[in-house]
């Protein structure tokens, strides 16, 4: 931070300066300024002997060495003061830390777990600073706060000064969901980060889990088998609440009267309010019947525990024969999650007569598609990004996906495979007209608008997780952004870990036969 410039004020024939820093220390010195010291001797000099005549330059010398002492000095002061100031910033998150830290030891010594659905007992992670108010994580989940900070500074660099700044996020209107928060940052314009919300994320219950609900693959012999046992298992051993959809009641029903003790839902309301009522839920299926859980909650989303029951398992890495150790070890706890993103889609059509006139809402965990249908000509599309026009896509269609559908349509389209944790979205065209069309993967904040243009031969359709069909005729548009509620699915060992062995088992990558140790070699 650079001190403030020195005015000077002259009375009479003298100037009595005092010198201030921004932050508020007032220099001791009193000095003439070469511009009195002139006034003062122009007169007396004038006709006098030479050794007046030095004098006076003497009294200049003097004068400029005093204002050099008195701005060296504002200076230090000045940089004391901040970097006290910085030394206090730390000393308080480091004791806000240490705090956090010990309350985090306390609760686990204490306390088996928590309600996940509960803001006020939502699992927070030792060693992160929550500089945010309560009301903003109770609305948005969890949310990122990032500290600044500098390095240590160059003992060759004295001299050198940068523009000090501070940081900010950037919140677009009232009615975003990006809401803004300060970023402490030191100056010298070094910019570290440091705790990201992308890293690996441990849950810890605070309270036991009291309510669990199943979600099964229909028409499987073998998944309707592992239901009831698993039922019976959680009621008996760990006196759990059960809930379960209504077919698979009837279907336990049928089995034996000891099964009504399940619970179900009658209508749609109540499904809205299964997040108040679940701690966990446990999926008997693919990833299919991952999506499904996740599209029954329009909101927050509890725990998932996906058993591994179907055809491709890139988010189901649980085995179903070893049940009864991977529930011990979840319902214990603690244990690894990868917070999987999901895209927030709205349609707006034509008629409407502004933005925020749309249909209803539609979350998505995998991807949305827009695809000619039917139709025997191209598409025809426009892309914004944040009103930035992005391009037009002339082709069969595009693909907007999450890093977690990454491995399906997307990939099949040419787009790349991306870690589900990683924060973005990926831009993917599906067979388009242009051999320069490459895929894009965009940053998690940006919102995506895709409007059929009115000189579109045809319509354009959307498909939403590869349903909820829906006709977008010109003038129409998809709006896409990111929602701020995320389904955390539980990891069988790490997020990083069990996508590796995902794409390995159930892609088979980069799977080909070693090379022979015999053959031809460099001499």
């Amino acid at each position: 931070m650079a001190p403030s410039k020195q005015n000077s004020s002259v009375n009479g024939n003298a100037s009595m300066p005092s010198s201030q820093s921004e932050n508020g220390f007032v220099s001791s010195y009193s000095l003439f300024s070469e511009k009195a010291v002139h006034e003062l001797l122009q007169s007396s000099i004038q006709g006098s002997d030479d050794h007046l005549i030095e004098f006076s330059e003497a009294l200049r010398t003097v004068a400029k060495a005093l204002r050099r002492a008195a701005e060296g000095k504002a200076s230090a002061q000045a940089e004391a003061a901040e970097w006290k100031r910085k030394y206090e910033l730390e000393r308080a998150r480091n004791l806000r830390l240490e705090y956090k830290d010990q309350s985090c030891q306390e609760n686990q010594n204490d306390l088996d777990g928590a309600r996940i659905d509960d803001p006020a007992n939502q699992p927070k992670l030792c060693g992160e600073a929550y500089d945010c108010s309560e009301s903003c994580c109770a609305r948005n989940g969890i949310c990122s706060h990032e500290v600044l900070r500098d390095g240590k500074p160059d003992s060759d660099s004295k001299m050198l000064r940068k523009a000090s700044f501070k940081l900010s996020w950037y919140c677009k209107g009232e009615k975003s969901d990006q809401h803004k928060h300060d970023i402490v940052s030191f100056e010298r314009g070094n910019i570290t980060t440091a705790e990201r919300s992308s890293k690996q994320i441990t849950l810890k219950w605070e309270s036991c889990p009291q309510t669990v609900l199943i979600l099964t693959k229909p028409n499987s012999v073998s998944v309707r088998i592992l239901c009831a046992e698993m039922v019976r298992w959680l009621r008996e051993k760990k006196k759990l609440d059960i809930y379960v959809e209504p077919r698979v009641r009837l279907e336990l029903l049928s089995e034996s009267s000891y099964f009504s003790f399940v619970e179900t839902w009658k209508d749609e309301k109540e499904i809205l309010l299964l997040h108040t009522k679940v701690d966990l839920v446990i999926t008997l299926g693919g990833d299919g019947t991952v999506l499904w859980a996740a599209s029954m909650f329009k909101g927050p989303v509890p725990p998932i525990v996906p058993f591994s029951l179907g055809s491709l398992g890139f988010m189901t890495p649980f085995h179903s024969e070893h049940y009864r150790e991977s529930l011990e070890s979840v319902l214990k706890g603690p244990i690894s999650i990868t917070l999987r993103h999901r895209l927030l889609c709205h349609v707006i059509r034509d008629a409407a007569k502004n933005e925020y006139e749309t249909e209803e809402p539609i979350l998505v965990l995998n991807e949305v598609t827009i695809d000619r249908g039917i139709s025997s000509y191209l598409t025809n599309l426009e892309c914004y990004c944040d009103n930035s026009f992005v391009t037009s896509v002339q082709g069969d269609g595009l693909i907007l996906s999450t890093t977690s559908g990454s491995t399906a349509y997307s990939l099949a389209a040419g787009g790349s495979m991306v870690h589900p944790q990683v924060p973005g979205i990926l831009f993917t065209p599906i067979c388009p007209h242009s051999l320069s069309f490459r895929p894009l993967i965009l940053p998690e904040h940006v919102t995506l608008r895709i409007q059929i243009p009115f000189n579109s031969r045809s319509p354009a359709w959307a498909s939403f997780d590869g349903k909820d069909r829906k006709q977008l005729a010109p003038g129409d548009a998809l709006v896409c952004s990111m929602a701020p509620w995320p389904v955390p699915t539980a990891c069988l060992v790490d997020s990083t870990n069990d996508f590796l062995r995902s794409i390995h088992d159930g892609l088979h990558w980069n799977l080909r036969k070693t090379q022979s140790f015999d053959g031809p070699r460099d001499s």
